[in-house]
């Protein structure tokens, strides 16, 4: 890795507007696909599902309806060998992957009228895409920038219908024992 790609991925860590591309993009994603009700319900189930974005590679492990050939999955030889070698790593929290950017990142795409807040589990946050998120996922699908992550995220989506937040962290702390077995706030890698 050169110290250009060193730098790149430092300045994508701290790019808000990347992390809510990438947000937008699965909760569409997860909006469209059979078996979740037209939305993403709890933040538990967003961040699991956005850690197995992140990690790619690691999806296959805990989702048993992708395989690591699955072409949607885009995986590059470097993300087969070092899966945990990632742009945006998480941390290890209370209930398994987390980001504590989630909150500005959501806020940010309802303020900008991408995302709505709809009902969910009593006392969960659902989230579906608007119209204009719509759009915009769909358009920033076919660039050549975020269409590896937009076909991520629709895979994702489709493998993990009919999943809650918990039975997703469940299979993370089950099937990838050993990275979750960490401290609190220390960095999936």
């Amino acid at each position: 890795m050169t110290a250009y790609d060193v730098l790149e991925r430092q300045l994508l860590r701290e790019d808000l507007a990347y992390h809510q591309a990438r947000v937008l993009l699965l909760i569409d994603a997860v909006s469209k696909a059979q078996g979740h009700a037209r939305k993403l319900d709890g933040l538990t189930k967003l961040a699991k599902l956005d850690f197995l974005l992140r990690y790619p590679a690691l999806a296959p492990l805990v989702l048993d309806g992708l395989e690591v050939s699955d072409s949607r999955l885009n995986l590059t030889d470097v993300e087969l060998a070092e899966p945990t070698n990632v742009e945006a790593p998480m941390v290890r929290y209370k209930y398994g992957p987390w980001d504590d950017r989630y909150y500005s990142i959501i806020g940010a795409l309802v303020g900008r009228g991408l995302l709505r807040y709809v009902r969910g589990r009593k006392g969960s946050v659902a989230l579906t895409t608007t119209p204009a998120g719509k759009r915009l996922a769909v358009d920033m699908g076919k660039s050549r920038q975020w269409s590896a992550v937009g076909e991520r995220s629709q895979a994702i989506a489709e493998a993990s219908a009919g999943m809650s937040g918990s039975a997703l962290k469940d299979l993370i702390y089950q099937r990838l024992a050993l990275l979750m077995d960490r401290p609190h706030r220390q960095v999936i890698k």
